[in-house]
């Protein structure tokens, strides 16, 4: 940073200074623009992926499914609504409706029961 404020009052003082701080300039724009794509590929991307395999997740809920919640409550799902899911939990058969938002894992495995029932 020392550099460039350097070489602007050098630019300011004698002509032949300011085409060293253009090239200086054009090459601080070049390494701003790898450092914002490097954001986008470390952050943006990875995290557009993992909310798509939420949806994902969320919409291939069905009744019956035994889920895990943000908050770690587990449960068996008895009706979906639109945005919201009905559970029931514990040995007393508790019912909790939590926000489809809020379930984080699905414990049960569709794809092997759909398997099982193409063979058949």
């Amino acid at each position: 940073m020392y550099y460039i404020i350097n070489r602007a009052f050098q630019a300011a003082a004698s002509p032949e200074a300011a085409g060293d701080m253009q090239a200086a300039a054009g090459g601080m724009m070049f390494w701003l623009v790898i450092m914002l794509a490097s954001v986008i590929f470390i952050v943006y991307l990875p995290q557009k992926k993992k909310d798509k395999e939420q949806k994902k997740l969320r919409d291939s809920l069905r009744v019956g499914d035994e889920v895990t919640t943000i908050g770690g409550i587990v449960g068996i799902i008895l009706s979906i609504r639109e945005d919201t899911v009905l559970i029931e939990t514990g040995g007393d058969r508790s019912k909790i409706r939590v926000k489809t938002w809020a379930i984080s894992t699905n414990e049960t495995q569709h794809d092997a029961e759909e398997e099982i029932a193409k063979k058949k």
